[in-house]
């Protein structure tokens, strides 16, 4: 299910997030110009998303977040029997681990990891492997993003 389906969101909505993602520091009123309605009407359908929680907030993309971990992966985790709250814990000590997600499947984890050289990269990687309760893990690095919908710089 999606916000269309659950929040209503209208096109108007659609291109109004596209600009926001683009840069969420744009003036209601640039907001207005790009899409040709009101600068009242751009106003309420921000407070509208933000309250129906389309909008959860706004945040800054550091160049340092962009550019200090240029070599990035996706490691897919195997876990042994119900431990997967220990797992996932011992993975948030990881200043490496950038976004932990659960999933069905083959893998019960999927983890995104960020360093700054391909050898750190493989530390990490056996650090991670040494947690208690991970029986089996894959791992993809991330050659280059051609789409992306997080801020661009």
């Amino acid at each position: 299910m999606n916000w269309h389906q659950i929040g209503g969101m209208t096109d108007l909505d659609d291109k109004l997030i596209l600009l926001l993602r683009r840069n969420a520091r744009l003036s209601i009123s640039d907001l207005s110009a790009a899409l040709g309605v009101s600068r009242a009407t751009v106003r309420a359908r921000m407070a509208r998303l933000e309250r129906e929680g389309a909008i959860l907030g706004y945040t800054v993309v550091l160049r340092a977040d962009a550019f200090d971990m240029p070599v990035r992966g996706i490691m897919m985790i195997e876990i042994e029997g119900h431990v997967t709250e220990k797992v996932t814990r011992g993975l948030s000590g990881f200043p490496e681990v950038s976004e932990i997600h659960t999933t069905n499947g083959r893998w019960d984890l999927v983890v995104e990891l960020a360093t700054t050289t391909l050898t750190d990269f493989d530390a990490v990687l056996r650090r991670i492997r040494l947690i208690p309760g991970i029986t089996a893990s894959e791992t993809n690095l991330l050659l280059a993003t051609p789409h992306s919908t997080r801020a661009k710089l």
